[in-house]
Parts: structure tokens; C-alpha cells; sequence
């Protein structure tokens, strides 16, 4: 009951939200321009080549604009049924190392996770490559757990394998083939790397991959190809290409456990029980048997996915949290199996563990909760958001009331309320906060401005802002401007001009440029920065000028 609540909120309303700017809207806007234009080759966004990602994500918006007709609650459903199956994959992991307890505690765990849920919404290519390196990790867990079945289950990871490629990539292809060495060589087992049916598997994935490839070879030559692979992939691992903020080691210690949480506290307790199963097998001669020692070894490849994948990116250049996202089903499937652990007698092996896992997770709900609370209703309300200290409020006492359960000794009953907890705070995030967010983005109120003016020779501009998904409420190119001098020369030309930048930003134009501007709207715009919020800080806000004024507009 609690995973299929846990999963409605992830379809509830998911039109009634605008776009959220930067990642989202080039997932609503290039599959748009790819059916007006009929070109599903060459992508483009604000009408110019978008190609430094490959294409699959943008075919499957495209196809559901195709059955139900383009809209941002239709690009929003493929992202809603990726984080589903990202959820099924962590149950199956679970099931597979463990029992269905185990599987429901992670996938449940999982689809309350907050940023799951927000992700889930919005991110649409991060969400679809951790979706398929989550089926490949499953796929190859669950042929290792059923043999008997190898043949199908490894068809089935080669076509995922090829489906993120074509989704993000070498890596969907590079980083599982790495665990899955290891894996082979920990257990002194690289002779089976022939039962692998690789030959089989670079087949199905060149199949996949190959033809988009050849036919942009085919109208393009090398440039954008050799650009992805090289700029996109190579050099921006190694040299951090594109990147402007350089970040530490430790960078992805937190996210490891913010992208999990709740049951990323489990990991400590699931690291334990991973060991005491290592110091049994090496404690006696004979192996156990055989269900046994497959589970504990799917445990082993699940701890090899999240330590590799981490390390991998930790030597990267260029570090984006969003990077081991595809390390969450693993992490779920590992608290699952340790929640659900049970000896001969039924009980838990290792009850203090479990006991001080509830708590340590309870605590830190409890805070996160205050602090929210704290925010939005103690520190002036920088943002009036519907729910928001009622959110807090529910954290709160869930955890609370989950670190005294469990300090009480009623473990799994505490883990419960924790669930529901999140459950509860997610529903009221989905129906009342996001739906009262909308004031804090600007652009759906500045392109209905534009729209009440705009002539067809008119010049609709950015100037050193990012707010992508106007092209896609516009329906039109936007000209995208960082250099002044050349914004400066398109306000003083013959056309009007719709220009949309930040209060600052045009403060410095009007006092220094010599040129006439009308302000035609103003929006406040969000920043999120904790230290901003607690000194309550005015809220930025972005303006939309014109060169043309009229008796209405606010001269400068």
C-alpha cells in the first residue's frame, strides 16, 4: 500500500507546473521543433543544431507527442515512468539478492526519496540514463541469480547497454562493463567473460547505436561526432571542458547520501552485514550453499556498482551530482536487504545496528523538517509557497516520532513512520507547493507580455540570462546574447526589440548605453542559496524592455 502511494505522486498533475528552466526545457522544446521541422535526425533547439547529446531522449518525447499531442504534461510522462522503472529496478535487485520484503523495502524506500521525486518530474535525460544502466545492472544481477535463464537476461542488458549509449553516451556502455570485469576478477571467474555472448551483445548494441550515427555521418561528416565524443566525453573528463565551478575529493560524499535519503543511512548497516557474510565464507572451507552464496555475491556486485561508479567520477574534472545518480537503485536494494535480514529465529541479526540505523534516520528527519519549518515560517517568507511549512512540520514530527519508536526498540514500526511520513510530505509538495512555486518563474507571465505586443518583424532577445523555455512558449527563435556591445547595437537598430534581462543587468544599460528603453514587466525570480534566505535577501527579478516606447510603458 505505501509503494503504490509512494509512486501516484509521481503522475499527479504533472501539466499544471510550467517548465523548469535549463535542463527541462530543451527536452520540451527539441522534440517540438523535431515534429514541425519533420527532421529526426539533426536536432535543434531555438532553431539551431542541438547536438551535443545523442538522440534517443529526444524520440521518445516525440513519440509521445506523436500518440498524445505536445504538451509539458505529456514530455513530463516518460520522466514519470523512468523513475518507476529506476524504483522497479531497485526491487528487483532486491529480490534477487534477498526476498520480497527486501524488494519492497527498498523500491518503497526509493519512490519517497525527495530527490527522486523531484528529479522524477523535470530531469529527463538523467533520469532515462540511470534508468537504463539500472535495467543493465538488473538484468546482469538476475543472470547471475537464475542461470538457467542467462541467455534471455543478458539479450536483455545488451539492449539497455545500446539504449543508453544512444541515450548519454560511452558511458552506459564503459562504466558497466568495468563493474562487471571487476566483479568476474574478484571471484577469479574471467574465463566466463565467454559466457558473456559479447560478440552477441556488440551486435545488439551497434545495432542499436550505428544507425543514427551513420545517418548524421551521412549530413554531417565527422564534425558532430568527433565534437561529442571528444568535447562532450573525453575532454570534459579529463579536462573539466565547459565547467566553470571546480569542485573537491570529497565532492560526491553528501551526494551519495542526499540522492538516497532515507535509506542511504542503511549503507553503514548494509556495509556491516556485507562483511559478517565475507568473514563466514572465508572462515570455512566448503562453500555454502548455493542460493546463499549467489545472493551474497549479487550484494558484492551491487557494493562494486556504487563504490566504481563514485571513484570513476570522483577523478572526473567535471562533477555533477546528477552524475552517480544511476548509483540509487543499488543503494536501495542494499538498505532493503539489510532491513529485511532475518536469522533463523526471525529476528534481525544485528537489532542495535538496525535500531541506531532508524534513529540516525529519524533524527535527521526531524531536523531537515525544523529547519524547513524555520525557513518559511520564522525567517520572513522570502517565498510565499502554499504547504511549505506544513511539509517541514509533517518531517518533523515523523521523525520524532520515528527516533522514539526506535530508541523504544520498535524498529521496523519506526522505518514505517518514516515512510509514511514522506509519503504524506511528497503528496502535499506535488498538490500545493509546486503549484504555488510558479509565481518565483518568470516566464510564462513575460511571454504572455510579448505576446500582446509582438509583430512579426519584431526581435525577441536574452541578455545574459537563462530562461530556455520561453522558445518553447514563444514558438520562435530567440536571439541569446552575452556580449553588451552587441546587445547594445541590436537595441540602437532599426527593428523593436523584446528584451528580457536581469534588474542589474539593465540598470548598467539604461545609465550607460545611450539608448531609449521602455520596462515593460517585471518578475521576481528564485535563489535558493541557504545564506540568501535566512538573511532575507529582496528576490532577484528580470525585466523585459523595448526599444519602442509607448505613453504606457515605464520610460528610462
Amino acid at each position: 500500500m505505501l509503494l503504490v502511494a509512494s509512486i501516484l505522486p509521481y503522475f499527479i498533475d504533472l501539466g499544471g507546473s510550467s517548465i523548469w528552466d535549463a535542463n527541462e526545457a530543451f527536452y520540451v522544446e527539441t522534440p517540438r521543433e523535431m515534429l514541425q521541422r519533420g527532421d529526426f535526425i539533426s536536432p535543434t533547439f531555438n532553431y539551431v543544431p542541438r547536438l551535443n547529446k545523442p538522440v534517443l531522449s529526444y524520440w521518445i518525447v516525440a513519440a509521445f507527442y506523436k500518440v498524445f499531442a505536445v504538451s509539458i504534461g505529456v514530455q513530463r510522462l516518460p520522466i514519470a515512468l523512468g523513475a518507476v522503472t529506476i524504483i522497479l529496478g531497485a526491487l528487483l535487485l532486491a529480490y534477487a539478492a534477498g526476498n520480497l520484503e527486501a524488494g519492497l523495502w527498498a523500491a518503497t524506500g526509493l519512490a519517497v526519496a525527495p530527490r527522486l521525486v523531484m528529479f522524477g518530474r523535470r530531469i529527463f535525460i538523467d533520469i532515462y540514463i540511470s534508468m537504463f544502466m539500472t535495467l543493465t545492472l538488473t538484468f546482469f544481477a538476475l543472470a547471475e541469480r537464475y542461470p538457467e535463464r542467462r541467455r534471455l537476461f543478458l539479450l536483455l542488458m545488451y539492449a539497455c547497454v545500446g539504449l543508453g549509449v544512444l541515450t548519454k553516451g560511452p558511458v552506459a556502455a564503459a562504466l558497466p562493463a568495468l563493474v562487471f570485469g571487476i566483479y568476474l576478477l574478484l571471484h577469479r571467474e574471467l574465463k566466463r567473460v565467454t559466457e558473456m555472448m559479447i560478440p552477441v551483445g556488440v551486435v545488439i548494441v551497434l545495432a542499436i547505436v550505428v544507425p543514427w550515427y551513420a545517418a548524421l555521418y551521412q549530413r554531417y561528416g565527422w564534425t558532430y561526432i568527433t565534437s561529442f565524443i571528444v568535447g562532450e566525453n573525453i575532454a570534459r573528463y579529463t579536462e573539466g571542458l565547459g565547467v566553470e565551478q571546480r569542485r573537491g575529493l570529497w565532492f560526491y560524499l553528501p551526494v551519495v547520501f542526499s540522492d538516497s535519503f532515507p535509506w542511504s543511512l542503511c549503507l553503514f548497516g548494509a556495509a556491516r552485514l556485507w562483511l559478517s557474510g565475507w568473514r563466514a565464507r572465508t572462515a570455512v572451507k566448503t562453500p555454502r550453499a548455493i542460493p546463499d552464496d549467489l545472493a551474497f555475491r549479487i550484494q558484492t556486485l551491487l557494493w562494486l556498482w556504487i563504490v566504481v561508479i563514485v571513484i570513476f567520477f570522483t577523478f572526473s574534472a567535471a562533477k555533477q551530482d546528477l552524475y552517480i545518480f544511476p548509483i540509487v537503485p543499488a543503494v536501495a536494494a542494499l538498505a532493503g536487504l539489510f532491513i529485511a535480514r532475518r536469522d533463523a529465529a526471525g529476528t534481525s541479526p544485528r537489532p542495535g545496528t538496525l535500531r541506531a540505523t532508524a534513529a540516525g534516520i529519524g533524527l535527521l528527519l526531524g531536523v531537515a523538517g525544523t529547519g524547513t519549518f524555520y525557513i518559511f515560517e520564522t525567517v520572513g517568507k522570502v517565498y510565499a509557497l502554499h504547504g511549505a511549512a506544513f511539509v517541514g512540520g509533517a518531517a518533523a514530527i515523523g521523525g520524532m516520532v520515528a527516533l522514539g519508536l526506535a530508541l523504544l526498540n520498535r524498529t521496523r514500526l519506526a522505518l514505517i513512520v518514516v515512510l509514511v511520513s514522506l509519503v504524506t510530505l511528497n503528496w502535499v509538495f506535488v498538490i500545493r507547493v509546486l503549484p504555488s512555486f510558479e509565481r518565483y518563474k518568470p516566464v510564462p507571465s513575460l511571454t504572455a507580455t510579448i505576446q500582446s505586443h509582438l509583430s512579426e518583424g519584431d526581435v525577441v532577445a536574452h541578455y545574459n540570462v537563462a530562461l530556455p523555455s520561453m522558445v518553447y512558449y514563444l514558438g520562435r527563435h530567440i536571439e541569446i546574447l552575452f556580449d553588451r556591445e552587441a546587445f547594445v547595437k541590436l537595441l540602437k537598430g532599426d527593428q523593436r526589440v523584446f528584451a528580457v534581462l536581469s534588474a542589474g543587468d539593465y540598470e548598467e544599460i539604461a545609465r550607460d548605453a545611450g539608448v531609449t528603453t521602455c520596462i515593460l514587466d517585471r518578475r521576481p525570480t528564485v535563489n535558493i542559496k541557504l545564506k540568501a534566505v535566512l538573511a532575507r535577501d529582496p528576490l532577484p527579478e528580470v525585466l523585459l524592455i523595448t526599444n519602442r516606447c509607448t505613453q504606457s510603458s515605464s520610460l528610462r
